[in-house]
């Protein structure tokens, strides 16, 4: 008797249809995903957009099966999969770069690379596998060092290797959380360009998670709404606006003003002493800020900021543009004391400013710093006793050497109720909120009394677009009341919309100044992307 040897069906290979049909999620009796349906066609990207808690998150974690739903299916190539883990979840080919970055710092980007890809050998043959590396990041849009390490990167640099990562992997269907949130117009068209391609060659579908219309716009094929959990809007992109997209997100007739950006929320009344702006002088009492001849080292012991000098006038704001890693996060943390200055000086208000509490509070200097959960809290403290940590120590909130904590809670439901933030409660630990929530808890510490010096630094990191208009408005409020406000963004939106001024960093250098109001996004772009400033260079400004 003859054995016929049947083998095993090929694993399927290019991009994945997706469906959800009916899902359902709940966390106790709050309801996520309330009964969601999309149907995502086979190389193609498609946008999933909602505001902070519509659900966004639950429905992709429940595709990539870090939640299990409890009504609904989901299936794959028209086949009904219980993903009920993320290991399964990649073996059917399912990649997902988080909003939160999941990277081993300690590790090199070989190495980081090399785990993404799964099944590491015992004994890894190193000469083989950097070949093979290198051989992939031709393919890229972009180039890392391969012996870089995580933990000394920047946000942007950080959410480049996370895209790698997935890419790697050769991903039928890849989620993308928020991609783009710190990377430069130019990365992020990039980023987004070699992201369709990939879809559209019918290597992979990809489902992307974003706040930016334009990007809606520009690279998405469909796109789903989001709204308290609910899917409420389907299209093609190309049969709809980001007006009616605005207003199915917030459910209002008036959304139409959302989508104008930051210009929607500034202040029309000239700002305080704006006047002759560009003129303020190192040691001027009149200057809000001042910066001169500053350098700074980085984590790895080179110079990260060089012989950097400015000034930023009461009621300006100075916006600093740079891709991502070029000496901007050192440059803030300097300025505010968290990192040591290797030669230069700080003044506020013409007095030598070294980042001392006591100083912050007798200067009323106030800093927004990147990443406010990792940089500006305590996890694992309160929501109130965050919001205390500038004064907590000062009348009223402490007497005669005695805390008084019960003040601080009384002060953080009122902070809650005024910034609308979205908590258990004052008594809920910090780390237990989204980050939009968090953002909010800590600009209302910072933006507490008077404020003579604002310092922010990618604001409004991953925010949906009715947190980043609050924001927005906030800041320009500072402004509006005579604050000087030094605003570093990767965001060239966020600049062009709020900044009086714009200077640009490369390699740790501002080699660019413009007014806001005459400045190019292409120009802008040229010197970010370390452009000179040769002949070529001012004909293309003139052009």
């Amino acid at each position: 008797m003859s054995v016929v040897r049947i083998n095993p069906p090929a694993a399927p290979e290019g991009a994945m249809a997706l469906q959800t049909f009916l899902l359902t999620k709940r966390f106790g009796t709050f309801t996520a995903l309330d009964q969601v349906s999309i149907d995502v066609r086979p190389g193609t990207v498609h946008a999933l957009l909602g505001e902070n808690g519509a659900g966004k998150s639950t429905l992709v974690k429940c595709i990539a099966g870090f939640h299990t739903a409890e009504e609904g299916a989901i299936l794959c190539d028209d086949r009904e999969q219980q993903i009920t883990n993320p290991v399964m979840a990649r073996s059917l080919g399912i990649g997902m770069v988080y909003q939160h970055f999941t990277l081993a710092p300690g590790m090199t980007v070989a190495e980081n690379l090399l785990l993404a890809g799964g099944k590491v050998p015992a004994w890894i043959d190193w000469r083989r596998e950097r070949e093979r590396l290198a051989a992939f990041m031709q393919t890229t849009p972009f180039r890392m060092d391969l012996d870089a390490y995580p933990g000394a990167m920047a946000a942007g640099q950080k959410q480049k290797l996370e895209l790698l990562k997935q890419l790697y992997r050769k991903p039928r269907l890849l989620i993308l959380d928020e991609p783009t949130s710190v990377l430069t117009p130019q990365e992020a068209d990039e980023v987004l360009g070699h992201v369709r391609e990939f879809a559209r060659s019918g290597q992979c579908t990809v489902l992307l998670i974003t706040h930016k219309f334009r990007e809606v716009m520009a690279y998405a094929d469909d796109v789903t709404v989001l709204r308290r959990g609910k899917a409420v809007h389907h299209a093609a992109v190309s049969e709809v606006t980001p007006a009616r997209l605005a207003q199915a997100m917030i459910g209002q007739e008036d959304a139409k003003a959302s989508d104008a950006g930051p210009d929607a929320v500034r202040t029309p009344a000239e700002p305080v002493s704006r006047a002759h702006a560009v003129g303020a002088d190192f040691g001027d009492s009149q200057a809000g800020l001042a910066v001169r001849d500053l350098c700074v080292l980085g984590d790895r012991g080179t110079v990260a900021v060089e012989q950097v000098s400015f000034a930023v006038r009461p009621g300006e704001i100075l916006g600093v543009a740079g891709v991502s890693g070029n000496g901007q996060r050192e440059l803030m943390e300097a300025i505010v004391g968290q990192r040591a200055r290797l030669s230069g000086a700080v003044q506020v208000r013409g007095v030598s400013y070294q980042g001392s509490r006591t100083q912050n509070r007798q200067l009323k200097l106030r800093s927004l710093p990147e990443e406010p959960l990792r940089n500006g809290c305590v996890g694992t403290m309160s929501v109130s006793d965050n919001m205390a940590l500038r004064d907590f120590d000062v009348a009223p909130l402490s007497r005669g050497g005695w805390l008084r904590p019960g003040l601080w809670r009384q002060r953080a439901r009122e902070w809650i109720s005024e910034y609308g933030i979205k908590t258990r409660g004052e008594g809920a630990p910090i780390a237990s909120l989204s980050g939009g929530n968090v953002q909010r808890a800590v600009l209302a510490r910072e933006l507490a009394g008077e404020i003579q010096v604002l310092i922010a630094m990618n604001p409004v990191f991953g925010l949906d677009f009715a947190a980043v208009r609050e924001i927005h408005s906030r800041i320009l409020g500072v402004r509006a009341k005579g604050g000087a406000i030094l605003l570093i963004s990767e965001d060239i939106d966020e600049l062009l919309g709020l900044a009086d001024r714009i200077v640009v960093m490369s390699e740790g250098r501002i080699v660019h100044e413009t007014a806001a109001a005459d400045a190019q996004r292409h120009v802008l772009g040229a010197y970010m992307g370390g452009g000179h400033h040769t002949q070529d260079q001012e004909e293309v400004e003139a052009a």
